[in-house]
């Protein structure tokens, strides 16, 4: 028995073994069990914020975390600078950055949509010069927190890379030629696209459709600050 109530059986089987978790001093660590190629997509709010939540769980365990993002736009009302930008930045392991201009294609939103494909095909290279990095790292190994991801990284987040195909910025054969091009150990994830992906129906092992049940955007509310960006 653990204490008077709790047989010691039942708290053999809940995680920490009825411990409350602490936080640990982040040390550079190596996956056991990365590898696997995530989709998240829907109509619903919430893909990047979920990808970036998992991408912030991956750091505090060690593991050395890039984000690139194809595009990620918005009305007049969201800041150049976005809390998560600021937030990566003070947390070690995790890295990002942006090849797209605030803007959405095919949004009429004063954005050049020229732009949009030519920095769509510059996100793509760069993609792959990302997943060429990790292929050349030991994957089994730490990496350093602090190192650039042209040093490796254990998990990839392609946030709007799904977006962008969904556009037309790029075709469905690009996406499949990132997946295959992904080395076995490393954790590729990629959001975007209000439309199913039915092309990665059989190269993802997780497919997470965020769905929009209300949203109070049909009511007139702006993106706000600490929740939008």
């Amino acid at each position: 028995m653990s204490d008077d109530r709790t047989p010691e059986s039942t708290v053999e089987n809940t995680p920490g073994k009825g411990r409350t978790p602490a936080a640990e001093r982040i040390e550079p660590a190596a996956p056991e069990e990365f590898g696997l190629v995530q989709v998240w997509w829907g109509d619903g709010k919430g893909k990047t914020t979920a990808t970036l939540g998992m991408g912030m769980r991956a750091a505090g365990h060690g593991y050395r975390v890039h984000m690139l993002q194809f595009m990620k736009g918005g009305a007049s009302s969201v800041d150049a600078v976005r809390g998560e930008y600021n937030a990566m930045a003070a947390l070690p392991g995790i890295s990002y950055e942006n090849l797209g201009h605030y803007g959405w294609h095919g949004m009429a939103d004063g954005s050049d949509e020229a732009d949009h494909e030519a920095e769509a095909q510059a996100g793509l290279e760069r993609a792959h010069e990302l997943l060429a990095a990790a292929a050349e790292a030991d994957l089994g190994e730490p990496i350093d927190l602090d190192a650039p991801p042209e040093a490796g990284m254990h998990m990839l987040l392609l946030d709007e890379v799904l977006y962008a195909a969904d556009r037309g910025l790029l075709s469905e054969k690009d996406v499949h030629d990132l997946i295959d091009a992904k080395p076995a150990a490393l954790e590729l994830v990629l959001s975007g696209s209000h439309t199913e992906p039915d092309y990665l129906a059989d190269r993802a092992d997780l497919i997470t459709n965020v769905r929009k049940v209300k949203h109070p955007i049909d009511d007139g509310q702006r993106a706000r600050r600490g929740t939008e960006f």
